[in-house]
């Protein structure tokens, strides 16, 4: 089992590499009267961490939220 995922970190890294070589274009990325120029391989994972950053940011506040609610529900 250990040689299967193996083989799925290689298969996924190499997949990675192929599409960063492919993709060495360099985008503009405007955001609120600022602008990034980047290769677009570069852009992409800042882009997929800062979504998920903050994606996983809100999950955790709203599961503070309910549980706090809960608890102030069941105080009462």
């Amino acid at each position: 089992m250990r040689w299967f995922h193996l083989a799925v970190i290689i298969l996924f890294v190499a997949v990675i590499l192929i599409f960063a070589f492919q993709n060495l274009d360099v985008v503009t990325v405007s955001f609120l009267g600022f602008s990034a120029r980047a290769p677009l391989a570069v852009v992409i994972p800042i882009i997929y961490l800062l979504g998920a950053a903050t994606g996983g940011s809100l999950i955790a506040l709203l599961r503070r939220s309910y549980a706090g609610s809960k608890r102030g529900v069941a105080a009462s």
